[in-house]
């Protein structure tokens, strides 16, 4: 295990130029396990990082890839958590799409009983930033409307059944009516096509007089000024990403008269101390959920992973539902 293949980027650009070649293999540092990849996720951050619009933060690995699972083969020192042949899936600072990667120990999660490798590998990277976001800083409750932005996305499908299985109103905006349906048979009480609806007068024709508590927006652009607009007495925005732009001509009226508060974050620079308490939350919280089936995971496509060039199109392609997951054999 000194040498392993890995994902390279030839220099950042479009999907071709990421290649196959052979380099070092990652030594565990103290309280590190390595794992043996049997399958990763392919992420939005991970096109980012490949055009060259989102650095590995210092000391991450440079290689692509931010969640996968397999088989834990080395130990680095003080890890008593794990052992050698334990199963897991994990949150990776970067390093995923290669058949070794070096993981902070209390960064991995046990696989939920019932699920293979592939499939609890499409979890790490979309429950972490769902459970942190929403739940941890949303602090979403029983009985709260949730409107989630790009609901049939890996993120969404995320969003929609954990909201749902605690106990919220989920409302959802989608791009097709078939992603409508499909979003809708997963459990959101209502999908906007927001390529025919406004999302703002759908929601205040669906709602009545009641207002969304939380939004989590991956859109940005002129969604901005619709969370606000839409949002309910004390309700909390929270934006993950700007697919349409991050700047918008905003009034700020609202905001002060509803109390809202407006936060953003981004998973992959937090400590590790952090990503370790989400961990834990999701370990106690959600695995049993997904163990007892009321929480299911979405994978759209998997995809050899020498065939990493057609994943990150499709996803840039923006036709899926759910994740895609790469498997190494």
């Amino acid at each position: 295990m000194t040498t392993m293949h890995h994902i390279a980027l030839k220099q950042p650009g479009e999907p071709h130029q990421m290649i196959m070649v052979e380099g070092e293999c990652p030594v565990p540092k103290a309280g590190e396990v390595l794992i043996k990849v049997a399958a990763f996720g392919v992420n939005r951050p991970d096109i980012l990082q490949r055009m060259g619009a989102y650095p590995p933060p210092p000391g991450a690995s440079p290689i692509l890839g931010l969640e996968a699972a397999g088989e834990i083969v080395a130990l680095g020192e003080g890890v008593s958590s794990w052992s050698i042949s334990d199963k897991v899936c994990c949150l990776c600072n970067g390093g995923a799409y290669a058949e070794y990667v070096a993981v902070p120990a209390n960064q991995c999660l046990p696989i939920p009983k019932g699920l293979n490798l592939v499939e609890a590998a499409s979890l790490p990277e979309t429950y972490f930033t769902v459970w942190s976001n929403v739940f941890m800083t949303g602090q979403l409750k029983e009985g709260d409307v949730f409107l989630v932005h790009g609901g049939s996305s890996g993120i969404g499908v995320a969003a929609i059944q954990l909201a749902k299985v605690f106990g919220a109103q989920v409302i959802v905006t989608a791009g097709t009516d078939e992603k409508c349906r499909f979003c809708e048979a997963l459990g959101a009480d209502l999908a906007i096509n927001y390529r025919t609806q406004n999302f703002v007068d759908a929601c205040k024709e669906y709602l009545g007089k009641k207002r969304v508590d939380i939004i989590l927006d991956m859109v940005g652009g002129d969604y901005i000024q619709g969370n606000i607009d839409i949002a309910a007495m004390d309700g909390r925005i929270i934006n993950i990403a700007y697919l349409n732009g991050a700047q918008a001509n905003v009034n700020f009226t609202m905001v002060m008269i509803k109390r809202l508060i407006i936060t953003g974050s981004t998973l992959r620079p937090r400590s590790s101390q952090e990503k370790a308490s989400i961990a834990e939350q999701l370990q106690t919280q959600v695995w049993p959920k997904i163990e007892s089936k009321m929480i299911k995971p979405v994978v759209t496509k998997i995809y050899p992973w020498q065939d990493i060039i057609g994943a990150h199109e499709r996803l840039e392609s923006g036709q899926h539902i759910g994740k895609i997951i790469m498997e190494i054999k």
